[in-house]
């Protein structure tokens, strides 16, 4: 699978970004000002005047400047990104485009919490493994992912106090 480009990222998160309220004027004006200080290639003085036009709603000129970068390329959308993260961080992070799940990583995360828990499932406790033992598998979880941890960490609590 390959990664998704930035313009097709752009495309994801428009919906998100447009919401009402989600970014003030002031952080849009400073998207629109970096843009077209830094690269003027990207934006024109007169596009950036259009972008930043008080007299058309924000959701509007925010549609119409994201339009316009997705038209522009790969480049533009990724100068766009990197403004959004300086003069957004919060707003960043919480990018639709960002909590994308990767199926693969999910696949062998779920694979090994699956075995791991078979594993300390179907194996009776032995009297000569020490508890210590039994709590290094019992800590190994939590590198895997936190919501698989929960549970094996539950299954393992309810084993310990089994013995």
């Amino acid at each position: 699978m390959t990664d998704q480009t930035y313009c097709d990222r752009l495309v994801q998160d428009t919906p998100f970004l447009t919401v009402q309220g989600r970014l003030s004027e002031q952080q849009v004006d400073r998207i629109i000002l970096q843009l077209n200080r830094y690269y003027p290639q990207i934006l024109t003085n007169k596009e950036a005047e259009k972008f930043r036009n008080p007299k058309v709603s924000l959701r509007l000129r925010l549609c119409d400047l994201l339009s316009h970068l997705q038209r522009s390329g790969e480049r533009d959308c990724q100068e766009f990104y990197r403004a959004l993260y300086i003069h957004a961080q919060p707003l960043h992070s919480c990018l639709p485009s960002r909590h994308v799940l990767r199926p693969m990583s999910f696949l062998a995360g779920l694979g090994l919490a699956a075995g791991l828990a078979l594993f300390l499932y179907c194996c009776p406790p032995d009297p000569k493994v020490s508890p210590g033992a039994r709590r290094i598998l019992g800590f190994s979880p939590v590198i895997i992912d936190r919501h698989v941890s929960r549970y094996l960490l539950a299954f393992l609590a309810d084993d310990f106090r089994a013995l």
